[in-house]
């Protein structure tokens, strides 16, 4: 009986143990959250102004600051390394330039420990950390003690009111800042008007940098102009928007639009993105934040419009008073006939009266701090129908071309955009003065910008990683610190939100990606997956259609095969087939047939492992350095990168329909123009097509030439081309027996000249 109470003791005891030391544990892992809850939600302020308010807020909070805020305040390092990326590029031309960087509201200073991994902290000529929180700035000045940082100074300031100590003896602050940041501050700072104003005139105005995440909300965007400096997926649903400014209001956290509207106001632009922070309840509890960076509006943007309004044509999201340039307007409008004015002009003294500038800001495109090769666009409904790329590579073959085109340094060209792979050739090869790269999808843009990118600012090994073996491990890490310095706000915020796009296989994602997949599938399940290999590793012509003949060409020649081929649902979104070409390609015999007469001529004339990386990539999902684009290869590389990458200057990316962008270029301004099977995409006798044709007959030189491919082999709209004034001819008919080029998908290759 006493062994029996001994033992119940002895387990109570172990009972009570265990007890106590998971009590303990929760305590010293919970303790921070209960006491950031407490400060945060019970605790009474009992304070009337914004310092006292602060000092009560953050004292019993502020040595678990860091610690209970990693999850919630979302986008501090990204903002920081994308601030760290562009202030390099904007200080390329001027490295030994005096660097202050000013962190308003910075607390803790975890801001500027963070930045040390991206600029080394030792490198700023000052760094400055106000903020109005005596409780907060404690922890701050021990942290930079134990990091020995002698030129970081910690001011307790109304950042409203901030003054730097060099700026005294009567010293102008005008232009003396380079760096500023605002890390879920600017909510909780009243004045924000009187705040944004002295950033503004305190920033250097050529290579100053301002940096701000934060909380927000915001409505409907009242203008498509508006709607583009602000970014994708800005607007919040009313039940957001309502919810998140009454919580965050109980905090003195404003989360009115007001803030954000007047800092994309009074300052340009040049990187937007909008995320959703679902660190309680994922998908449930998502609070808007935002990273922006701008520059002050007194920059010099005039080399980007002259690029954008003389060389690409495109008025778009240029606000400016007077356009840059002579002869425009006229061309296409008619002179009035006025009176005489009331005011005779010429004779007034213009130290007499000031002209206003009450003019909004530029596009975010205006505001780049690189070269402008993305032309401005507004988000029209017909983008919405395009959610990602169609083709992450292009399927036309360049050498082809350029036995036809006569290429040289004078001309001036226009293709579709597609992967942009044709486009970098013709540069390698010819380097072109001008290149209009014209889409409608707005993401195939985004992908030539990031190609264009990525030749910028990356070695050929990351750079071949991405395009060439499709994948990298810190595609995210590359993106902000790297990348985004060279695209457009627009791009970043595509490539962000899809920054798992290289994580695994590039060329199997996108609506290509679909087609590349299925091929993939339908060998997989007729257990030939090994053959597939072996075709594309062979050594010779005579083993490579041995293979073919026996093991896959009686899988793709399948009923079941050729049947999902023909389907016009798999035949647009995997193959980007519309309709029209279907039929096209239809009129001209079986779909049974169209496989022979593409791939039997294909394999029997280039062997996939060194002479055809448009099947290899079809076949392994990526390309290999034997078999690859010119650029791609380490020669075409190197030729891209010469001369500053002089050769990516002539880039001009449209985001528009092709007419479009024709009717904003000046007559004889194109000496050559590439429009793929673009014109296979028209209904049969379409007025839109009779207009197109008259447009590229207004902008082509004398002498000039345009060529397009067509699943026909005699299109219908050749004859358009001949009412039109131009000599058409056939490059190449394909027969079926011959292969016109390693694509050989097309029926026939055309040529018009404008005579």
């Amino acid at each position: 009986m006493l062994r029996l109470e001994l033992a119940d003791i002895s387990r109570s005891a172990a009972a009570l143990t265990v007890v106590i030391l998971v009590a303990a544990i929760l305590n010293q892992v919970l303790r921070p959250q209960l006491r950031f809850i407490w400060h945060c939600f019970i605790r009474p302020l009992g304070a009337t102004d914004q310092k006292n308010r602060l000092d009560k807020f953050y004292e019993g909070q502020a040595d678990i600051y860091d610690t209970t805020r990693n999850s919630l305040l979302r986008g501090r390092n990204t903002m920081l390394s994308l601030s760290a990326s562009h202030l390099r590029s904007l200080r390329a031309f001027k490295p030994r330039k005096r660097l202050v960087w000013v962190d308003l509201g910075g607390g803790t200073g975890h801001n500027i420990e963070l930045m040390d991994k991206h600029i080394p902290i030792k490198s700023f000529d000052a760094v400055y950390l106000i903020d109005l929180c005596e409780p907060l700035l404690q922890v701050a000045r021990k942290r930079f003690s134990a990091k020995g940082w002698t030129n970081v100074i910690v001011l307790c300031q109304d950042a409203c009111q901030f003054i730097l100590p060099e700026w005294t003896n009567g010293k102008d602050p005008k232009g003396s800042v380079g760096l500023i940041t605002l890390s879920y501050s600017l909510s909780m700072i009243p004045s924000y008007y009187s705040l944004l104003d002295r950033i503004d005139y305190v920033l250097a105005p050529e290579d100053g940098l301002l940096g701000v995440v934060d909380f927000y909300t915001a409505g409907k965007q009242p203008s498509l102009h508006e709607k583009a400096i602000g970014g994708t997926s800005k607007e919040c649903g009313w039940l957001s928007r309502w919810f998140w400014q009454i919580w965050f209001d109980f905090d003195h956290v404003s989360l009115g639009p007001s803030r954000r509207s007047y800092l994309e106001y009074k300052f340009g632009t040049v990187k937007s993105y909008n995320g959703r922070n679902q660190f309680i309840v994922p998908f449930i509890v998502r609070i808007p934040y935002y990273i922006w960076l701008g520059r002050p509006r007194t920059c010099d943007v005039s080399k980007v419009c002259y690029t954008f309004e003389v060389e690409g044509g495109n008025l778009i999201g240029n606000c400016s008073p007077m356009l840059l340039h002579d002869g425009r307007v006229e061309e296409f409008v008619q002179p009035l006939e006025n009176g005489d004015p009331v005011f005779n002009v010429k004779e007034m003294d213009r130290s007499t009266y000031v002209i206003i500038d009450i003019t909004p800001p530029l596009s975010s495109f205006h505001y780049q701090v690189n070269k402008p090769w993305r032309l401005p666009y507004y988000e029209q409904p017909i983008h919405k129908e395009f959610r990602t790329y169609v083709y992450s590579f292009t399927w036309e073959d360049p050498f082809e071309d350029m036995k036809h085109l006569n290429l040289s340094k004078n001309d001036s060209m226009l293709i579709i955009t597609s992967g942009g792979d044709n486009a970098l050739h013709y540069a390698i090869e010819a380097q072109p003065q001008y290149i209009h790269c014209v889409d409608m999808n707005p993401c195939q843009g985004h992908l030539a910008e990031l190609k264009l990118a990525a030749l910028q600012s990356l070695s050929y090994d990351e750079f071949f990683s991405l395009f060439g073996s499709g994948r990298h491990p810190s595609f995210r890490k590359l993106l902000d610190s790297k990348l985004a310095p060279h695209l457009s706000s627009s791009a970043y915020q595509f490539w962000r939100l899809n920054d798992d796009a290289f994580s695994s296989a590039f060329y199997l994602r996108g609506y290509s990606g679909w087609a590349l997949r299925a091929i993939r599938l339908i060998f997989s399940i007729a257990g030939v997956i090994k053959y597939v290999r072996r075709l594309c590793e062979s050594d010779t012509i005579e083993a490579q259609v041995k293979i073919w003949q026996k093991k896959l060409r009686p899988v793709l020649l399948n009923p079941i095969v050729v049947a999902l081929l023909q389907n016009p649902v798999f035949c647009w979104n995997a193959l980007g087939v519309p309709l029209n070409q279907r039929r096209m390609l239809l009129e001209e015999g079986s779909m049974y047939d169209f496989i022979c007469h593409t791939l039997d001529p294909l394999i029997s004339k280039y062997l996939l492992k060194t002479d055809n990386y448009f099947y290899l990539l079809a076949l392994l999902g990526h390309y290999t350095p034997a078999c690859c684009p010119s650029y791609l290869t380490l020669p075409g590389f190197n030729a891209l990168k010469s001369n500053n990458n002089g050769r990516l200057d002539a880039f001009r990316l449209h985001t528009d329909s092709i007419v479009n962008v024709l009717r904003g270029l000046l007559p004889n301004s194109l000496t050559r123009a590439l429009i793929m099977d673009h014109l296979d995409w028209f209904n049969p006798g379409s007025q839109d097509a009779v207009e197109e044709v008259a447009e590229f007959y207004r902008v082509l030189a004398t002498g000039g030439m345009m060529f397009w491919r067509s699943a026909s082999r005699k299109p219908w709209y050749n004859e358009i081309f001949r009412k039109a004034g131009f000599d058409v001819t056939p490059v190449a008919i394909r027969d079926g027996s011959c292969a016109i080029d390693r694509v050989n998908m097309y029926a026939s290759f055309w040529r018009a000249v404008k005579s």
